[in-house]
């Protein structure tokens, strides 16, 4: 039976596919665009694809889906025994995605409530799964709504870049564009502050900004239970060593993941980028 509020998001939530599977979530994609070839992302253009681009510097550039694709998807939940959505999406600060699913919403046979989560990755995906086990638990969309609420405004993600040359490039580096002068001299940590890229720390060296991600995981974290996750581009090694010093600095987390994620981040982070999102479980 299906439950009665179906869950749905965008492809920049990088979900881990077993949970959405087993939640029933619905994942519309955003498109990338890689050497003058459109892709949905995650469906068409693996990583593979996006790997490619960087090394022979193809331009890379993304898109928002089209209302419509909401609309439909709004519709399906609705002819598979849904009486309402909630839809939970990346940052309208970084993307106009949010803005294509409330238009998609104003044609929905159903009631859709669209969340601006804020966030994006696994600053997004922990919120959508929290919203998702709240359905489970046949949750009516007030309760949907809340449970992702509540865990976007506990969930802190912070991140480590190579170069700020690709946030550059697509127009997303906020208030980071004060570091542009000086990017060739630092290793920047950036996080995500009301939705938008900014600025935290500087760093000089990869090591060092690798070691002081690590320590500001550890802080936001404190001594409860919590989610973590460690997200990367084209780095598998460094995230898996940093996963394994969090979950033992972090002896009380729920579980710690390293999750490669997506072309869409990827076009506007670059090779190398390292990112730890850490979401404090409710009790």
């Amino acid at each position: 039976m299906s439950s009665p509020v179906a869950v749905v998001t965008d492809s920049t939530a990088y979900l881990p596919l077993q949970e959405a599977t087993r939640l029933g979530i619905t994942v519309v994609p955003l498109q990338v665009v890689i050497g003058g070839r459109a892709y949905d992302e995650m469906a068409q253009a693996d990583r593979a694809e996006l790997h490619r681009a960087f090394r022979e510097r193809s331009p890379i550039t993304t898109s928002r889906p089209a209302p419509r694709r909401f609309t439909d998807a709004y519709a399906a939940a609705a002819a598979a025994g849904a009486r309402a959505v909630v839809s939970v999406h990346l940052s309208g600060e970084m993307s106009g995605t949010v803005e294509a699913a409330r238009a998609g919403a104003d044609d929905a046979p159903i009631p859709v409530e669209v969340i601006d989560s804020g966030s994006v990755a696994m600053g997004l995906a922990f919120p959508v799964l929290a919203a998702a086990e709240a359905a489970a638990h046949g949750g009516d969309r007030a309760a949907v709504a809340g449970a992702a609420r509540r865990r976007m405004t506990a969930t802190r993600t912070f991140f480590y870049l190579d170069t700020l040359e690709y946030l550059r490039r697509g127009g997303r580096i906020g208030t980071a564009a004060s570091w542009l002068g000086s990017a060739l001299a630092i290793k920047p940590l950036l996080h995500i502050d009301g939705g938008v890229i900014a600025p935290l720390e500087k760093v000089r060296t990869s090591t060092r900004a690798i070691a002081r991600l690590e320590d500001l995981a550890v802080q936001a974290a404190g001594t409860g239970p919590v989610e973590v996750a460690v997200q990367h581009i084209s780095s598998p090694s460094r995230a898996e060593a940093l996963a394994e010093r969090l979950a033992r600095r972090l002896p009380e987390a729920v579980r710690v993941m390293a999750v490669e994620v997506g072309a869409v981040i990827g076009a506007h982070s670059g090779p190398g980028m390292l990112g730890v999102t850490v979401s404090p479980v409710p009790a």
